[in-house]
């Protein structure tokens, strides 16, 4: 069974709901998870967010965290996440923003990914992941670290 099938599984047991919102993977995370037969059980939909203003309009980070953290940052993934589970409706919300490269982005390193985590009643976790390889590796790895965020956080 694939990560995201157990995901699936376990929400899918508990009657809840997943959401993402995705900068610098562009909807890569969730389609991971559509690819998975049943995921309309459980999965809302997701936010691409690629474009800094977005992160605010459309995922609702305060413009004072844009302004002084910037799009990459903790507490820019917190604000997607907590965003993405009010405008999707969903019990569960994961976020992710970085840089993919080729070129570092605003003093941040190629690679440097931070993921957010919103659930119902719960304090917003975050996480700073360092990825090596590819502009395409690096998307696909941070699809699998926010994954495995998720799945930590459901004790699968």
């Amino acid at each position: 069974m694939s990560r995201a099938e157990g995901i699936l599984r376990a929400l899918g047991e508990r009657g809840e709901t997943l959401g993402f919102c995705e900068s610098l993977t562009a909807g890569l995370a969730c389609a991971t998870v559509a690819d998975v037969p049943g995921a309309s059980a459980v999965l809302r939909g997701g936010l691409v967010t690629y474009a800094t203003d977005l992160k605010g309009s459309l995922a609702l980070v305060d413009a004072a965290v844009l302004t002084q953290h910037g799009p990459v940052a903790a507490e820019t993934a917190a604000g997607m996440a907590e965003g993405a589970r009010e405008r999707l409706g969903c019990d569960w919300a994961v976020s992710l923003t970085g840089v993919a490269g080729p070129e570092p982005q605003d003093g941040h390193p190629v690679g440097e990914v931070h993921l957010g985590l919103a659930h119902a009643g719960e304090a917003t976790r975050t996480r700073r992941v360092d990825l090596d390889g590819s502009r395409a590796q690096i998307r696909a790895a941070a699809v699998d670290a926010a994954l495995g965020f998720l799945a930590e956080a459901l004790a699968l």
